[in-house]
């Protein structure tokens, strides 16, 4: 029953505003303010990303045109464009990351006991990118091509709920496989990437973290089979092999053997293999974990928001977007709101991978890299 709430109201009464008051003053957020608050700031963008505004201007005129209702939204005043503008160019934004983490803590328990298709008790984590296409005229720090400018997101998502656990943002040139460099791998979890993170040194660091990977093989990487294991080959599994790598280079980097999936998908008539350090699961549910990995893209569907309006800075190799760190919690904030708060702990026994820090490639093919 409606009780006079705005439906907006109600959704962001899931949050902890105490830890955002405790954000804001790490990094004195709202020292020297007159008005419109940090929170008035946060409740602004998140408001523009619920209701998809394209420009300072379209949330202005949204916000204005309900009136009185603003202060039962939670508002404090009125939000003017230029006001707005100029927030989100000189305020902190590790305010904004900071509560993202909070709400990531909060979201990540409710979902860590969801079904996700394969019989797998460990912690699953997908790891991909997506380039985020700028105005090269507007942004001439962030030149990716000739006549183009982009930055790159890179994300690890848990997939028990579809939560973020790190983004991070570089310039658009920086390869893929550069940030497992920033990723402590977590013991016990997998990790299931596309073939552009085969780095057989930064590989092996998951091996001798004792965490597993599942990526895509290439077809130039040299492997010799050492043993043959036993398929079903009704369903899709065409071979289960114990290989090692024979080039100089990769086996000195990886010295230790590796296991290759190979499996036929007959839908697409698409055959694929797979290279893991994992040797008890069984080959099909190795396949399936592979499958996983298009949720990230879904996430990079569902959360990116980057328009005209999104202001960023630019410094050493780093970009750091605070309305990306907004989308961020957007993300997280739905989820929590979605599932409803209990006292007692549903958190996995492991530590979360990584804290999250403030880092979207075209969508592709559910089995394609």
């Amino acid at each position: 029953m409606n009780q006079g709430r705005t439906v907006f109201s109600q959704l962001i009464a899931f949050l902890p505003d105490r830890e955002f008051r405790r954000c804001v003053a790490r990094y004195e957020g709202d020292a020297r303010l007159r008005d419109f608050c940090c929170w008035d700031q946060y409740l602004t963008m998140a408001f523009a990303q619920l209701t998809y505004r394209e420009s300072l201007r379209d949330i202005e005129a949204c916000l204005r045109a309900l009136g009185s209702k603003v202060y039962h939204m939670g508002f404090q005043g009125k939000v003017a464009r230029s006001t707005l503008a100029d927030a989100n160019e000189s305020r902190d934004w590790r305010i904004l990351a900071d509560f993202a983490q909070v709400l990531i803590a909060i979201a990540r328990p409710l979902y860590a006991h969801d079904p996700i298709g394969i019989d797998l008790d460990q912690s699953l984590y997908a790891l991909d990118s997506t380039t985020i296409d700028l105005c090269l005229s507007l942004f001439p720090w962030a030149k990716f091509r000739k006549h183009k400018a982009a930055v790159k997101m890179h994300t690890l998502l848990d997939l028990h709920g579809s939560i973020p656990t790190f983004i991070g943002i570089t310039d658009g040139k920086v390869h893929d496989v550069n940030i497992l460099d920033e990723i402590p791998p977590e013991a016990g979890a997998f990790y299931v990437m596309d073939r552009g993170y085969v780095d057989f040194e930064r590989l092996y660091v998951f091996t001798l973290s004792a965490a597993f990977f599942v990526v895509r093989t290439k077809s130039n990487i040299l492997l010799q089979r050492r043993y043959s294991h036993p398929v079903d080959k009704t369903t899709g599994v065409r071979s289960d092999h114990t290989v090692i790598l024979t080039a100089f280079d990769s086996a000195t980097a990886y010295p230790d053997p590796l296991r290759r999936v190979s499996y036929l998908d007959v839908e697409t008539r698409k055959r694929f293999k797979f290279l893991t350090n994992n040797f008890t699961l069984p080959a099909l549910t190795i396949a399936k974990i592979y499958k996983l990995r298009w949720r990230v893209e879904l996430f990079f569907e569902s959360s990116t928001w980057c328009t005209p309006l999104d202001v960023m800075e630019f410094q050493g190799s780093i970009a750091l977007n605070r309305p990306l760190a907004g989308s961020l919690d957007g993300s997280v904030r739905q989820r929590i709101a979605r599932r409803p708060l209990c006292a007692e702990s549903r958190v996995r026994s492991h530590k979360p991978a990584t804290q999250a820090t403030v880092s979207t490639e075209s969508a592709v093919k559910q089995w394609l890299a």
